[in-house]
């Protein structure tokens, strides 16, 4: 029997006259709590999507409010939580440092109104931030003072524009540094309004070189530790110890935030010792090896840091609340992710592979343990690898970890690794142990897919 063209949009308005309204939809408890969790916008975005699938035949509509349900994001932002298997420590493109639990709960404790710039006891205003600059100090004795703005690139700006606009900052030529996204350190400091006076050659810079460039316009001499780069063979540079020796302020800017001598890098700089040599200003970043949030640190004499956060631009360049309560909680409390990923054993992460390889095979997964190589990555300890162990498994499987059904849903976590020689490798070397199980379980959920 043949159905007419007449009869064919006649039961499409028939199915649609039966999708319910969206003020209905909403009316449900589900959505209703939803709306308190992620507002009105989004849950109705999961609605208009459900209604548009009953609308082309793929769901009945008595299912749109269950679709509207199923189709919730996880959360009201749009990042989502992503596992770092890439065997890359610090991932620039994946955050950087992963926040300790103690950081993740002073996130919590300051997400309301809180005592950011106001005295307690006092009934009075107070030092804005003074609980995380305190333990910042502590953390580094040879700082007489010390001042946190919001990153590395700001920190070096704001002692270019205070010291040296209009002046000669001299430097060498070799550690003209680009610092990734196509921006680069001339560029950062001219815009300051400070010249620059590149001294030496790429490969070698001695003492003469930047005794012979000093003159009654220099503002500081500048020690960039080149963090994402090596230069070998016939080379040579001159030491914070050597360019304090010369007169003008020396500005040390080791960039990966490493705040004292790490036995497990030990050609990588910190702030203390830099101090201890003569550096009369030392700035970082604190979410690369300190294991904190996004923040430029400040650290050195107290003239010169008073300079510095008394500069009109310093109001500009501050951080809030949120970034304080975290780098005070990653400097007081517990050692964060990344330095029990810089000291794991090789040979439990090795064992970690293996246990999760078994279980996966249980499933009939292609999986395989591997020895690797990590990196410590995000502009730190350049050249320096770390043994480390992977799950293998098939390439294929990669966009499904990242970006599948069940990742989608919030059903599980993004899981980024790495592809090399056809295989995904999912290195555990920054993964911490407690995460071994959501992996399994999102690679199970991909396969299922």
């Amino acid at each position: 029997m043949e159905t007419s063209g007449a009869a064919q949009p006649a039961a499409t308005q028939q199915v649609r006259r039966l999708i319910p309204r969206t003020d209905a939809v909403l009316a449900d408890p589900r959505l209703a709590r939803a709306q308190e969790r992620l507002g009105r916008a989004l849950v109705k975005q999961a609605v208009t999507r459900a209604q548009d699938a009953a609308r082309a035949g793929r769901i009945p509509p008595a299912a749109v409010a269950d679709a509207a349900v199923a189709g919730l994001p996880a959360y009201a932002t749009t990042l989502v939580p992503v596992i770092n298997a890439t065997g890359v420590l610090l991932h620039t493109n994946l955050g950087r440092a992963p926040l300790s639990a103690a950081a993740r709960d002073a996130l919590q404790a300051a997400a309301g109104c809180t005592d950011v710039e106001f005295d307690l006891p006092e009934g009075t205003r107070g030092r804005r931030g003074r609980g995380a600059l305190a333990a910042l100090a502590a953390a580094v004795p040879a700082a007489q003072s010390v001042a946190v703005v919001n990153n590395n690139a700001a920190a070096l700006a704001l002692a270019a524009t205070a010291l040296a606009t209009g002046r000669e900052i001299v430097v060498s030529r070799g550690e003209l540094i680009e610092i990734g996204d196509g921006f680069r350190l001339p560029g950062l400091l001219e815009s300051t309004g400070a010249r620059l006076r590149e001294v030496g050659t790429t490969n070698r810079t001695k003492l003469a070189d930047y005794r012979d460039a000093i003159g009654p316009d220099t503002g500081f001499l500048l020690k960039v530790h080149p963090s994402n780069y090596r230069i070998e063979g016939f080379t040579a540079e001159t030491s914070v110890a050597e360019l304090a020796g010369l007169g003008p302020p020396v500005v040390a800017d080791i960039g990966s935030g490493l705040l004292a001598p790490s036995p497990v890098l030990p050609d990588e700089p910190d702030a203390d010792t830099a101090l201890r040599a003569g550096a009369a200003l030392v700035t970082a970043s604190g979410d690369k090896l300190l294991g904190g949030p996004q923040a430029g640190l400040l650290l050195g004499e107290a003239g010169l840091v008073r300079r510095l956060t008394r500069h009109p631009l310093a109001r500009a360049l501050r951080v809030d609340k949120l970034t304080l309560a975290a780098l005070e909680a990653t400097l007081a409390g517990p050692p964060p992710p990344v330095t029990a990923a810089l000291t794991a054993d090789a040979k439990f992460i090795l064992e970690r592979a293996l246990t999760m390889v078994s279980r996966l095979t249980a499933h009939g997964i292609d999986a395989r343990a591997q020895t690797t190589e990590a990196a410590v990555g995000g502009g730190g300890a350049p050249g320096v690898t770390l043994p480390s162990a992977a799950v293998s498994l098939p390439e294929a499987l990669a966009i499904a970890l990242r970006d599948g059904e069940a990742v989608r849903r919030g059903r599980t976590r993004a899981v980024v690794g790495r592809v090399a020689a056809g295989r995904l490798l999912l290195d555990l070397r920054a993964v911490p142990a407690e995460e071994d199980d959501q992996i399994c379980v999102a690679v199970i959920a991909a396969v299922s897919a």
